[in-house]
Formats: structure tokens, sequence, C-alpha cells
């Protein structure tokens, strides 16, 4: 459901950012994400946002702001199911993340998988064989403050409600959106307050359905599903824009998918060893 509703929000924005600022978007996102999760704070009231942890949420609140952007700012540049695909890079630069910051130990097979994973997505942008799109650029970027966001996630999912977890996560895009919007305001005509609201609740429902994944299952699991949105995106980019990908990103987007899933399978077994270590 999250990769469904992520493509959905994503044709969404290309149809408005025709001629809609992007910043402007990315407000209205928030807005109507608020408005659709104003049925669920009525029913649990003050507790629906009583918290310990503001300044993760505000951490995660501020990161969010920046992928929304950067996703939103490059959905209006590339192919959708090539967007999809360079997200695949995620659990990648997450692995690499961990390295640097965590000072977690690498092997030489969890380094393989990396490199594999980055000529994966090299097929994908083939730089020196066609330009790079500067919304490839926007998509990585994006992909590299999501990495951030999904430790937090999982992090704030052991103590805190999930759809407490969405609601934090637009009411912090919100305040952050709004001066940009302003200074790029133009009035959107009624077909665009559709596809608005479309962006709104498709957005609300990409972060309910998904943090829900992380409460029911590992992080390493619920990121290999997600390889279900490339085939979803390139059946609504060629049903709404026709959009027909290359080969490259097929072939490109099978290798992360491989090399992304091999880290993950690395991760649950190295868990599962330090579990049963701990335990005796």
């Amino acid at each position: 459901m999250a990769g469904f509703c992520f493509t959905v929000s994503m044709m969404a924005v290309r149809k408005v950012s025709v001629d809609m600022h992007v910043f402007e978007s990315v407000m209205f996102r928030s807005l109507f994400g608020i408005a659709f999760m104003l049925p669920w704070l009525l029913r649990k009231g003050f507790a629906g946002i009583r918290t310990k942890r503001l300044g993760l949420f505000a951490i995660r609140g501020t990161g969010a702001y920046f992928v929304t952007y950067f996703y939103f700012s490059a959905a209006a540049l590339i192919p959708l199911a090539d967007l999809t695909s360079i997200t695949f890079t995620r659990p990648i630069l997450g692995t690499i993340a961990a390295i640097i910051f965590l000072k977690e130990v690498a092997g030489g097979r969890r380094w393989s998988a990396i490199g594999i994973g980055f000529i994966g997505m090299l097929i994908i942008v083939r730089p020196g064989f066609v330009e790079v799109n500067l919304g490839v650029l926007l998509v990585l970027c994006g992909v590299m403050f999501q990495t951030c966001n999904t430790i937090i996630v999982k992090k704030l999912t052991e103590t805190e409600h999930p759809d407490t977890i969405v609601l934090y996560h637009t009411l912090f895009i919100l305040p952050l959106s709004i001066i940009p919007a302003i200074y790029f305001w133009q009035t959107p005509t009624p077909e665009q307050w559709m596809w608005l609201a479309i962006i709104g609740a498709a957005g609300i429902l990409t972060q309910r359905a998904m943090t829900r994944a992380f409460v029911a299952a590992d992080a390493s699991f619920v990121l290999a599903m997600s390889y279900l949105r490339l085939p979803i995106a390139a059946f609504v980019g060629f049903a709404f824009f026709g959009e027909v990908p290359v080969i490259w990103v097929w072939i490109g987007a099978s290798i992360i998918c491989a090399s992304s899933a091999y880290i993950a399978h690395r991760e649950s077994v190295l868990a599962q060893a330090k579990q049963a270590e701990d335990a005796a």
C-alpha cells in the first residue's frame, strides 16, 4: 500500500508541477495531510500528540521536509520508474552510513554488495552515455535524508503510536514550507485543488502504511518489500504519461534489488547471531 500510494503521490505532483512551484505543492501536501488526520486526532484527543520525544520528532520532520522537496522536484524532471529505481539505493546508502558513522565493521562480502549496488545505480543513470538529469541528483539527495529518517522512525516505533509519528511528520513540515510557498504563491485552479488533495491523502496513507510496516516487521524486510514499487511506478507512468522505462532501468534496478536484498539478509543473520550470543 505504501508503494502504491507513494507512486500516486508522485503522479499527482507531476500533474500540478506544470503550473505550480514545488514549494507550494509541499505546503499543500502537509496541509491536506493534517486535514486527513483530523478525524483520528479528534478521536484520540490530547493523548494522540502526547510525547516525550519531541526533539527526535523535530529532527525527523525537518529531514522529511527536505525529502519531500527533493522528491517532488525530481518527479517533474524524470520518469516515475527512474525515480523509484534510484530510491532503491536506500539500504546501500544506509549500510555505508552505518560503516562511516556507527563504526560498524564491514567484511568483503558486505563491501562487494555495496559495490554491486552502486554499479546498478550507474547502469540506470549511465553517466557519460546520457546527460545526468538534475532529477537524478535530487532523488539521491532525498534518499540520503530518507535513510536517516528510516532509522529515526524505527526508533520512534518502540514507544510511539504509528499515527502519532505520522501526524508529527506532517506538523513539522508545514511551518517549514509556508514561507517559501507564500513567496511563490499562485492560487490553485479547481483541477489543481483536486490533485493537491490527492497528494495530501496519498502522502498520509504512504506514511501510515510504512510506519505500520516498521511496527510489524524488521526494517530489512520492509525495505526488501519496497521493491514492488518499481512495477507499480512503471504501470502508472505508462498509463498517465506514456512513459516506457528503458531496458537499462530494469537491469540496474534488478542489480540494486539483489544487492540490497543480500545486505538485508546479512543484517538479519548477524542480528540473529548476536541475539543468540547474548542469550547464551
